[in-house]
């Protein structure tokens, strides 16, 4: 089978595409033939080195896939040859990565995708819908009537924490450039704010919890905005790598500051994220992401693309077959 690889740590030009054996899948693995694999800035992470995770070369890249079962192990009951199926956590700790021909993929991590649900438009959207997902049901545990604010909504995480957040009953509020404005109130955004403000001059401070997306926020300002007992998300850094914050203001009113990334997510909040995707899935939800299709021979180009930011409006997604 043709596959992308790599033998080494490196930038996008250590990435070969060439032949590697069909994998066979163990009594509790499913083989799926890869239909498109989705390109997700970890996957740069992963393969230069920048997040340090079990790798066994030959490598192959990326942890998104959209396929079709093709052979099923002697302990797997739940899929058979046929079904139409996604995963969204292969490609580091120690387990191969989808973008090739074949992949295997234990049962646990694997997906049924919903019928009538454009594959494409899913692989897409499973990354950042997982990690939108995990962060308001686990890690902030959002509550109906919450007020929730999602700095930078208009990236790839954010839509789906402002989609997600509306849908289970937060009272989401965004900020974002005002061209922007539209669309993330179109899918729940009650009140957009333009990202070019400073939090204390554009909002009021009532929120319950709040997520930067972009780590270009001051975290003094995001926990001044809280209410007792509110919470701050980071799942991006600021460029130098360093916030400051009063003490004394944040344990006086019992706030909290969470850090997450999805690869440190559990096989049981993968699940739950699943289960809440596909449900959103079904009614046609969450999967409006801009599309950029390359071929298989095209793997470096697309890291290239991630790596370098040019592909921010876009999610690239590698087509297989």
């Amino acid at each position: 089978m043709r596959a992308a690889f790599i033998e080494q740590l490196g930038g996008p030009e250590v990435i070969r595409v060439g032949e590697q054996a069909i994998p066979k899948p163990r009594a509790n693995e499913v083989l799926v033939q890869v239909q498109a694999a989705a390109v997700d800035n970890v996957d740069t992470y992963v393969r230069s080195g920048a997040f340090q995770t079990k790798l066994i070369f030959p490598f192959v890249i990326g942890r998104d896939a959209v396929g079709t079962v093709t052979e099923v192990g002697s302990n797997v009951t739940n899929f058979q040859p046929g079904m139409l199926v996604w995963t969204n956590s292969m490609g580091y700790d120690g387990r191969n990565g989808t973008t090739a021909e074949y992949i295997t993929v234990p049962v646990k991590r694997l997906f049924k995708v919903p019928t009538g649900v454009d594959p494409i438009q899913l692989v897409a959207a499973v990354h950042a819908g997982a990690t939108a997902a995990i962060l308001l049901q686990d890690v902030l545990q959002i509550k109906k009537g919450q007020q929730l604010l999602v700095e930078g909504g208009a990236g790839h995480v954010g839509r789906k924490l402002v989609a997600l957040g509306h849908a289970m009953g937060a009272l989401v509020q965004t900020t974002s450039a005002t061209n922007d404005f539209d669309y993330l109130k179109k899918i729940g955004s009650h009140r957009t704010y333009d990202y070019h403000l400073a939090i204390t001059e554009s909002t009021v401070k009532q929120f319950d919890a709040i997520v930067d997306t972009s780590g270009k926020v001051d975290l003094q300002d995001n926990l001044a905005a809280l209410n007792l007992n509110g919470q701050v998300a980071l799942i991006a850094a600021p460029a130098n790598d360093q916030f400051q914050f009063d003490v004394r203001q944040f344990y006086m009113n019992m706030k909290q500051i969470k850090g997450f990334v999805i690869s440190h997510a559990t096989v049981a909040q993968l699940q739950q994220a699943a289960s809440l995707l596909n449900e959103q899935f079904a009614q046609g939800k969450l999967l409006d992401d801009q599309v950029k299709l390359l071929p298989l021979d095209q793997a470096a180009q697309a890291h290239q693309l991630v790596a370098s930011g040019q592909a921010k409006r876009q999610k690239i997604v590698i087509k297989i077959y």
